[in-house]
């Protein structure tokens, strides 16, 4: 990525590797897809990329570097008599190979240097020089640093780096386990969920991220629709949390589907770690770390399809999980939907921005209106989504929608007001 102060930034190809193969667990009988579920950048260091991705069982460090192709130049011989490996030619077909020892050399006393194949430059010896190693082209290597694997006996669902470097985090549906970027044979379990029975299970974790500054601090979510704040301070073991952070049941509004539209997909923390964006099914929550008590937003995402829960719950669609992301300043969030489609919401105090915008050429189609009516408190978005339409196939916008095309993924510039979203084999980044 290369651009001046001026422009927005510009993306150009760099390189592509494959980071997992298929493999089978032949224990378990399991076949484990290649399919990449995290990726996370780690700290650079001497001008080298340092990822970490993993599929449902591995984890691998990867260090993607450019390397110089180094040639030789200013040789001595005519380019004309010069073979692929820099010697010189011959004319002459002798139909015995002659005999040579072990350091190269010829038994018969007889040299023949100043043979017909070689002809002296023309300053003679004086001109004679070394050849000289140039490098003028270079090209991306990407090394496998490290694997981490055989410490999970579910899907990894998050991977997550510390702000310390050196650290990072990975979960599955019942535990999460602190890492060492350089010791790939050992882990440290740090939250169990598994009960003593397994048919008392009545919640999974679905996502994990640490703080992005502090350290000892992360949080991870659940299947029930809760966050827990952990410190790792506390205990080697942190099974008990330092804050939870949930949104109560109303009264009279339980059905079947409402644990499973309940479980959040995805958690994202804000840049300065005050904030605690969370996504489930229908709405995306916004949480102060500082406040326990309740979200301090919430914003509705799929309320217009809420009368067909039914539907969603037969097709499976009721189960995909949809990520989040926060701009840079924090005064944005966005998330996906179906018909390729992504929101993004102000969550400024006072600000009223919700706008729908489909990953396509041409985003701008399905953008939703702002109300006119301005709102007095940061809670009022929701009200910016109009509840559901009763027209089977159309949305809240009179627009149809498409379970079968999802927008699952998508990450906001750190620092620039861009965001990269993945529409089926497709991606596509988008600068206001």
């Amino acid at each position: 990525m290369d651009y001046p102060i001026s422009r927005h930034p510009e993306f150009h190809y760099k390189t592509e590797f494959q980071s997992h193969e298929p493999e089978f667990d032949y224990l378990k009988s399991l076949e484990i897809e290649e399919k990449i579920n995290k990726i996370r950048w780690c700290q650079t260091a001497n001008g080298a990329l340092f990822l970490l991705s993993t599929n449902d069982k591995t984890i691998k460090f990867w260090k993607v570097q450019e390397k110089k192709v180094k040639k030789i130049s200013d040789m001595n011989l005519d380019p004309s008599k010069a073979v692929g490996n820099g010697s010189i030619a011959s004319s002459s077909n002798s139909s015995s190979p002659k005999r040579c020892l072990a350091n190269g050399g010829s038994p018969d006393r007889s040299y023949n240097y100043m043979g017909n194949d070689f002809s002296f430059p023309p300053g003679g010896l004086p001109s004679l020089h070394l050849p000289v190693v140039t490098s003028q082209e270079t090209n991306l290597a990407a090394r496998c640093r490290r694997v981490y694997a055989h410490a999970h006996d579910y899907h990894i669902n998050s991977i997550s780096n510390n702000s310390d470097g050196e650290t990072f985090i990975s979960a599955d549906d019942l535990r999460v386990n602190l890492w060492n970027l350089e010791i790939s044979n050992q882990s440290f379990n740090i939250v169990d969920v598994k009960p003593a029975n397994m048919e008392d299970l009545t919640e999974v974790i679905t996502s994990a991220e640490f703080h992005p500054t502090l350290c000892n601090m992360l949080a991870y979510s659940s299947s029930k629709g809760s966050i827990r704040l952990i410190d790792l301070r506390q205990s080697a073991l942190c099974d008990s949390h330092a804050k939870l952070f949930e949104e109560p049941e109303a009264p009279g509004s339980r059905s079947f589907f409402t644990e499973i539209i309940a479980s959040i997909s995805d958690i994202k923390f804000a840049k300065d770690g005050r904030y605690i964006l969370s996504r489930d099914y229908m709405t995306l929550k916004l949480w102060d770390i500082n406040m326990d008590s309740g979200p301090v937003a919430t914003l509705q995402v799929h309320e217009y399809l809420r009368p067909k829960l039914c539907d969603l719950y037969e097709n499976d669609s009721i189960f995909d999980k949809f990520e989040c992301c926060l701009s840079g300043d924090g005064l944005r969030v966005a998330t996906g939907s179906y018909s390729n489609l992504f929101r993004v919401f102000g969550c400024a105090p006072g600000s009223t921005e919700a706008t729908t915008l489909e990953a396509s050429k041409n985003p701008m189609r399905r953008q939703v209106q702002t109300p006119s009516r301005p709102s007095r408190s940061l809670s009022s978005i929701t009200r910016v989504v109009r509840q559901g339409a009763e027209t089977p196939g159309v949305d809240a916008n009179g627009n149809s929608f498409d379970f079968t095309t999802k927008l699952l993924h998508l990450a906001w510039h750190p620092t620039e007001n861009l965001i990269a979203c993945a529409a089926a084999n497709s991606l596509y980044m988008y600068y206001a």
